[in-house]
């Protein structure tokens, strides 16, 4: 006996060593996985920075080109994680219809700036200018053959999961494809309103983060556990400070300021426009304040769009991060961490993306109501005429400009005036 317990000890001491060993290699592996997930999170992040600044500088239709690519990308994944069930295989016209009623929609909204756009094209051709002059009534027959399909494909045992699939599509389109289409009017609005709220977001996300984790205390919202009131609070400040900062560095780019209506420009085609008001600087009066006439300051030039800017930090700093917490929500409710994987180390687009398109959309309304000049130029015209009126209609309305012209001594040549009036008299 007293030869084998010295066996036994040493038995036990090995396991305990190999045991350590054991933990330690666990203990290494979360390690080096959090390690790998870091730098692979960096590398994507600076790609994506990149990619983002290239597709500004290649000009407006890029940015365009990369709203649709999201709005695509994202109502893919937020389908694929609520639609998860293994009855949709015996319904193969399920995903088929998720994609026409996106399609449809994409059409319906963007689909008459598209004929803007590309009018000589459109209406050189009599069945292309049908097809532009009645966008509205095609895209309704459109949607409601897409109804009667669905209506048709219904099968008894799979009703709540095919309603099921139509509400969640509903609800992509609402909240991601409609938001979207304001987004790309902000594109051609001017870069600078797409620009402004993306960088507001961006920043914003960060410094809850960060003042979050610094001094964050109190919980914020129940559905995010991590988010807190203080890293909300924090975050609205910093935000404000990097509206102004960003509008800085910004507003003096006529190619970021000046909306267009030639999707072909880039950042080296030299746009330039007339300035809107709120980019030029005014004089404000300053309140009489004691800490003002101490110092002889009676008035402050500065350029409106600052303001405004600030009024955009606000919504990103107190509503946007909304758009992210539903997505937290969505995400709970069908227990799955990412929405894809399509970002190494980020998820899935929509994770990246969740909050914008709620700030893209206010941004585009902002926009409409408080900065938009609704000019009438000659583009916006032709286009309403185009679309609107027929061959004979037109023919009368060039009739009404040349007689127009010649009251005002514009057309003084009499011969040449009868000339015009008498060949177009012939074409009807």
């Amino acid at each position: 006996m007293a030869e084998v317990r010295p066996k036994s000890k040493s038995k036990s001491r090995s396991k305990s060593k190999n045991v350590k060993r054991s933990d330690a290699t666990v203990d290494a592996k979360p390690n080096e996985s959090k390690k790998y997930n870091f730098i692979i999170r960096t590398v994507w992040t600076f790609v994506m920075i990149a990619g983002f600044f290239l597709t500004l500088a290649a000009g407006h239709l890029w940015c365009v080109v990369l709203i649709l690519g999201c709005q695509v990308a994202t109502f893919s994944e937020i389908i694929d994680v609520t639609l998860q069930s293994s009855r949709e295989k015996k319904l193969p016209l399920t995903r088929t219809l998720n994609w026409y009623f996106l399609f449809t929609t994409i059409y319906f909204l963007d689909g008459e700036a598209l004929y803007k756009l590309f009018q000589t094209t459109f209406f050189k051709y009599r069945a292309l200018a049908f097809i532009a002059s009645n966008h509205k009534f095609i895209c309704y027959c459109l949607y409601l053959l897409g109804f009667v399909i669905f209506v048709a494909s219904l099968r008894k045992g799979h009703l709540k999961f095919q309603f099921g699939s139509l509400c969640a599509t509903h609800m992509v389109l609402v909240f991601v494809v409609t938001q979207a289409h304001l987004i790309i009017n902000n594109v051609l609005n001017g870069i600078f309103w797409f620009l402004l709220p993306c960088g507001l977001v961006i920043v914003n996300d960060i410094f809850a983060y960060l003042c979050g984790i610094t001094f964050g205390r109190t919980k914020l919202i129940e559905i995010s556990p991590k988010k807190t009131l203080e890293g909300f609070i924090g975050a609205w400040f910093f935000t404000a400070l990097a509206s102004i900062i960003l509008t800085r560095i910004l507003s003096p780019y006529s190619y970021l300021t000046c909306p267009v209506n030639d999707l072909q420009t880039n950042f080296f085609t030299g746009l330039t426009c007339d300035l809107n008001p709120i980019f030029l600087s005014q004089t404000y009066k300053l309140p009489p304040l004691k800490i003002f006439t101490q110092f002889s300051l009676h008035t402050v030039v500065l350029k409106p769009v600052y303001f405004h800017a600030l009024n955009l930090a606000t919504f990103a700093s107190l509503f946007a991060p909304f758009g992210g917490f539903f997505a937290s929500g969505l995400k709970r409710t069908f227990k799955v961490k990412d929405f894809g994987h399509s970002i190494p180390g980020h998820g899935g687009i929509t994770d990246r993306v969740d909050c914008q398109f709620l700030m893209g959309s206010f941004a585009n309304l902002y926009y409409e109501t408080f900065i938009s000049e609704h000019r009438i130029t000659v583009e916006t015209v032709l286009s309403t005429i185009l679309m609107n009126l027929n061959e004979r209609e037109i023919i009368q309305l060039i009739e009404t400009l040349l007689e127009a012209l010649h009251t005002r001594g514009f057309i003084d040549n009499e011969k040449t005036y009868n000339q015009i009036m008498k060949l177009l008299s012939k074409s009807y």
